[in-house]
């Protein structure tokens, strides 16, 4: 295929992709698309030899750009519901097209940005474009070529992650998912809440950190750098009442559910560590009441949080977050940060005055 073909095919593809966006688009997919273009836009202007200060000017306007696309997506795609929460635009409304003709034009800002930049002879920090591969210097090629199989050997795990058959799991995943609205309720049963009673002698709430392996777990990996990606709670030290919010590993609708140590080790690579917390019996109750409760109105994995680091409803969190929260409604939590910020190795990272006692691990 000539490099004219590609181009034009590049573009075709495009144009089609951003009609789908325009016709199909979720508030959660306008959300990703926004994301994905601000990360491949980044690592194209990261990867090559540059200007550290035009690098760093480029960063903050690729932020800039993000932050308002989101930002938009939220006051236009969303309405005010009954329930005090934010639900999907009615389609029935005359803005409706206008609101999504809107969020669809902003995906195009960052590649105008970064056309701007080639024409603005800044194209050495730009990896090249189909038609300016033709002049390229081969030391140039080669300089590239370089910073590419430098960068490759840095992203094994990332490469391993994105597989077709991470991708497919978390793309059939992500379906299950509202971060507006309610979709677990009761999977918590009362089998589960007898089994707590009797951990209530001991004195001890359990913070279990793990590495489960699995599609979402190595997704998340990417955008935190971090090895240890789910944060649960348990009642007892042998982790017979496991709760956090998930996906539901196909058994349950995502958002707060039991937990089994077998779902978390079944990966090769699994890896759990168990911390324990000292509490008192009514700090311990009032953290089970809490979670009946949750349990009760109901739950929803917040997906979108990983990203936008913000909550549409009370009982919407990820598992760091639930653990987090749960701490701190009985003065447990013993770093300050936003539940949405917090990530599941800051339990162990920000415990600065030794407060938890490792227990012991479970790897595979």
């Amino acid at each position: 295929m000539s490099l004219q073909r590609y181009y034009w095919l590049t573009n075709f593809v495009l144009l089609i992709a951003i009609a789908g966006i325009l016709i199909f688009g979720t508030f959660t997919l306008f959300i990703l698309v926004y994301i994905a273009l601000f990360l491949v836009l980044l690592a194209r202007f990261m990867l090559p030899r540059g200007h550290k200060l035009v690098k760093l000017w480029l960063f903050i306007a690729l932020g800039f750009f993000l932050t308002c696309q989101i930002v938009l997506a939220e006051q236009l795609l969303l309405i005010p519901g009954a329930d005090g929460g934010r639900t999907p635009i009615d389609s029935t409304l005359q803005s409706y097209w206008p609101r999504r003709i809107i969020c669809t034009f902003i995906i195009i800002l960052p590649l105008a940005v970064s056309r701007y930049i080639v024409v603005s002879k800044y194209a050495r920090i730009y990896l090249p474009s189909v038609r300016e591969t033709g002049t390229i210097a081969f030391a140039e090629v080669q300089g590239v070529v370089s910073k590419a199989k430098q960068f490759a050997e840095k992203a094994g795990s990332t490469r391993n992650s994105l597989s077709p058959a991470n991708l497919r799991e978390v793309i059939g995943d992500s379906i299950k998912h509202d971060s507006f609205n309610y979709v677990n309720k009761g999977s918590l049963t009362e089998s589960y809440f007898d089994k707590v009673n009797e951990t209530m002698a001991d004195l001890n709430l359990y913070i279990v950190i793990s590495r489960t392996g699995s599609a979402a777990s190595s997704m998340i990996a990417i955008v935190t750098g971090k090895n240890y990606n789910h944060a649960s709670l348990s009642f007892d030290r042998d982790l017979q009442t496991i709760v956090s919010y998930n996906s539901g590993n196909n058994v349950y609708p995502p958002g707060m559910n039991p937990e089994m140590l077998a779902d978390l080790t079944k990966k090769n690579d699994a890896s759990i560590l168990v911390y324990s917390l000292k509490c008192t019996a009514e700090q311990k109750a009032n953290v089970l009441q809490r979670i009946r409760e949750i349990n009760e109105s109901g739950s929803a994995y917040n997906v979108l949080g990983l990203w936008t680091k913000r909550s549409y409803r009370q009982n919407i969190m990820f598992c760091s977050q639930f653990v987090y929260q749960m701490l701190k409604l009985e003065g447990l939590s013993y770093f300050d940060k936003d539940g949405g910020d917090v990530e599941p190795s800051d339990f162990i990272e920000l415990d600065y005055h030794r407060v938890l006692s490792f227990e012991y691990e479970v790897s595979l």
